[in-house]
């Protein structure tokens, strides 16, 4: 019986040498998606950014995906203890330009993957690619836009006997009398000074216009900081407020746009609100055009998300195309950007580029809908703009937005400036002052202003 049982176990283990070993499933290699410092932490974003993680992970066997939501006002912290502690997410989006700054030489330069894979960058505008590229290199791919645009009242321009400001870039802009003038800023001042009314109906122009008592005004900057103004009337970088050895420049065009806006504001004939007016109730707290008070504002897309209390009071709004610079004749557009970045320490490059491409490809038709983006890519703009359309029924025409993108800001106004928390906040308290108080010397200001940059660029 022994000998019986020692010659089928040495059967056995001969059978077993003669069999094709189980190898072991070779370790997915993980790519952590880290969410928080844009949009993408609402209740009604994380399911859908969990459902493309599940659709990315199904469609491959190398690579698993893993979602990290932080919350907003905790996200640049969890981050920058992540990244200091050698501990950094491989992928970090979507997120903005200013996001992006925070963490600046953190982020990997894709050309080199661009190139070692053979992506096809073409499939992009080159526009919107070249917007993604710094001195650091090709930081990103497009993923959503918001193109820039004219946003204006119909009623009010009814009511005053004014023609519509042109939907189409190159087109005149006409005036009552059949005469036609350049859309430039010149003229958006001139009509935006006829839309501006006091409590007895009076226009800016006219004799006996109560300044004091503007119901409507003509004009304004929704949601602009100095450096946006200066960039939609002259094409102001950030770049160009310091040279390679950081002293501060105040560019004349930002010298312009700035005397343009206060002159708006406290000028004889004002068609901008000033801080009180743009911050009272009437004039909804500071989103001014939403308030529907103000015939025509300059805005980028994602502002259709917030026009719901507009619409609802009964009132419609059209789009019409940017204004040009009054001296070169040239639209100098802005084109907000959310997309994806990999962090320059990823232990694997060519895994989280791997992911990065499906979030701004396959992904698109899911995560651009719920981040109430743009899409980059074409192909993919029409469901966007159906679902646009549905919640404006009005708008007749989205084509002065999607034109837009022809005129992006490269380099960007949004782009990094050195001490750049610190210098943005003293941009931030000028154009305070100067909304607050008509009776500053604005010149002396901006010079000030530069004095003060000067010092912070250099810290």
């Amino acid at each position: 019986m022994k000998k019986t049982l020692l010659v089928l176990a040495a059967l056995l283990l001969a059978t077993a040498l003669l069999l094709p070993a189980c190898a072991p499933k070779p370790k997915k290699v993980q790519i952590r998606w880290f969410v928080g410092l844009g949009t993408g932490t609402d209740a009604n974003q994380v399911p859908v950014e969990q459902e493309v993680v599940a659709d990315f992970n199904a469609s491959q066997d190398k690579i698993e995906l893993v979602l990290e939501v932080v919350p907003y006002e905790s996200a640049r912290d969890t981050l920058s203890t992540q990244i200091a502690s050698g501990n950094g997410p491989d992928i970090v989006g979507p997120v903005g330009w200013e996001g992006t700054n925070a963490y600046r030489g953190q982020w990997l330069d894709l050309a080199p993957l661009i190139e070692e894979t053979g992506y096809d960058i073409n499939q992009f505008d080159p526009d919107l690619v070249a917007m993604q590229v710094t001195t650091d290199g090709q930081l990103g791919l497009p993923f959503a836009v918001f193109p820039a645009a004219v946003y204006y009242v119909p009623k009010m321009f009814d009511e005053a006997g004014l023609n519509y400001p042109p939907a189409k870039y190159g087109e005149k802009y006409v005036m009552p009398d059949g005469t036609e003038k350049p859309w430039d800023w010149n003229t958006l001042t001139e009509i935006a000074k006829l839309l501006t009314l006091d409590a007895n109906g009076k226009n800016a122009t006219e004799a006996g216009f109560d300044r004091e008592a503007i119901v409507q005004v003509g004009y304004y900057p929704q949601w602009q900081d100095a450096l946006h103004m200066a960039a939609f009337w002259g094409g102001v970088s950030a770049d160009d407020y310091y040279d390679e050895d950081y002293n501060a420049i105040i560019p004349d065009a930002a010298k312009e746009a700035w005397t343009w806006y206060f002159n708006g504001m406290w000028g004889p004939q004002p068609f901008i609100p000033n801080a009180s007016l743009a911050g009272s109730p009437e004039f909804s707290g500071g989103n001014v055009f939403n308030s529907g008070r103000a015939a025509m504002a300059i805005t980028h897309f994602w502002y259709t998300c917030c026009l719901a209390d507009f619409r609802d009071a009964g009132n419609e709004f059209q789009l019409a195309v940017l204004p040009a610079n009054p001296k070169d004749g040239q639209v100098h557009g802005r084109v907000d950007a959310d997309t994806f970045r990999i962090w320059k320490g990823t232990q694997h490059p060519k895994e989280a580029f791997e992911v990065l491409t499906y979030l701004v490809g396959p992904a698109v038709k899911k995560l651009a809908p719920v981040y109430g983006a743009l899409p980059a890519r074409p192909e993919y703009q029409q469901t966007f703009l159906e679902a646009k359309s549905a919640e404006y029924p009005f708008v007749t025409s989205w084509q002065p937005l999607l034109d837009g993108l022809a005129y992006p800001d490269v380099p960007s106004a949004e782009g990094w400036l050195p001490n750049m928390t610190q210098a943005r906040d003293r941009i931030a308290s000028f154009l305070d002052l100067i909304s607050n108080d008509g009776t500053v010397d604005l010149e002396a200001q901006i010079e000030q202003l530069r004095q003060d940059l000067d010092v912070i660029f250099k810290k």
